[in-house]
């Protein structure tokens, strides 16, 4: 991924008012982040737990999605497996993020869109090996390469995007 600044992470955000993407909480260190090592930017809200966001090239262009964190059931304590990077967690490493979808909603009445990630959104970094599940946690063994595990969760990020952009 190519790095970012600032400016072109707030308008990028194509779910929430340019009002709600200049409060957003962005990450402190974008100079620090490992940029060739991502496939796409992910990171929760310090200061308010339920709210996670992700900037990724989709069709072409720079797409920020801002996500809600679903309330976690009564029976959410068993391990789950993240949908985009396929790496299992305990309970609490996993988590379903939902997007209001961009625009007015679809004929299918669904005003949000939803995906089981990674709880810390370090797809990009599990899939390469740079961080491991904690505890309880681990990843498959698979013939694949990084680069093809990688291409494998850009692929699944991509069809939630399409999903949040195109209701």
């Amino acid at each position: 991924m190519q790095p970012l600044t600032d400016p072109e992470i707030r308008a990028s955000f194509v779910n929430c008012t340019k009002g709600e993407a200049g409060r957003a909480a962005l990450p402190r260190d974008l100079a620090e982040l490992p940029w060739d090592d991502l496939d796409f930017l992910g990171w929760r809200d310090r200061g308010a737990p339920e709210r996670g966001y992700l900037v990724a090239e989709h069709g072409g262009r720079t797409v920020g999605v801002a996500l809600r964190l679903a309330p976690r059931g009564p029976g959410a304590r068993h391990g789950s497996m993240c949908s985009i990077c396929l790496t299992t967690h305990p309970a609490s490493g996993v988590a379903l993020m939902t997007a209001r979808r961009a625009g007015r909603t679809g004929g299918d009445g669904y005003a949000s869109a939803g995906e089981y990630f990674c709880g810390d959104l370090a797809c990009s970094l599990y899939v390469r090996g740079l961080k491991r599940a904690g505890a309880g946690g681990f990843r498959m063994r698979e013939s694949l390469s990084a680069e093809q595990k990688a291409a494998r969760a850009r692929a699944n990020l991509d069809a939630f995007l399409a999903r949040v952009l195109h209701p």
